[in-house]
């Protein structure tokens, strides 16, 4: 088992970041993000690290609204997989939506029994009134959209489970 930390990711993290989001979108389990999004949305990201400075794993957490946010782009290095890399950077995640003062964090997943662990339960539609529902329209970010189940992500639409955690 290689020893890893989780910590606040870095510019330097992008390529490690971006070869883990290509790995998983070409298997269709995340949505490809373009590179100047990874770098706008980096004070978002954890990643885990090894000594050497390799990006074994990612995740991010995305504010949408006053009390809620999105965990999405949680991704593992395929070799890295098996040693709880993908729960440390969840529950480090978590703990920034409890910093933030969020009381609501949603996700988007095919992994339903891991985000179940933490307390996540599966959902049907968007998890917010129709007043903050207009509001999030406006919204340029392709998560926001996939979140809310608009019509132009539709070709992108991975098939995941909704999952909401209350805390």
């Amino acid at each position: 088992m290689s020893d890893v930390v989780v910590r606040k990711a870095q510019t330097r993290h992008v390529r490690g970041i971006r070869k883990l989001i290509d790995d998983y979108s070409g298997e269709r389990r995340l949505l490809s993000k373009a590179t100047v999004s990874i770098y706008e949305d980096i004070q978002e990201f954890r990643v885990a690290v090894t000594a050497d400075g390799h990006v074994a794993g990612c995740g991010a957490l995305h504010v949408l609204w006053e009390d809620l946010a999105e965990i999405r782009t949680v991704a593992v290095d395929h070799t890295f997989r098996g040693q709880k890399i993908g729960h440390q950077l969840v529950a480090a995640l978590i703990d920034d939506a409890r910093e933030l003062g969020v009381a609501r964090v949603f996700v988007l997943t095919f992994e339903s029994g891991f985000f179940g662990s933490f307390g996540f339960q599966e959902i049907d539609g968007a998890p917010v009134p129709h007043a903050v529902y207009e509001q999030l329209l406006r919204s340029y970010d392709e998560g926001v959209a996939e979140f809310l189940g608009l019509e132009r992500v539709k070709p992108n639409t991975l098939g995941n489970t909704r999952m909401l955690l209350r805390l």
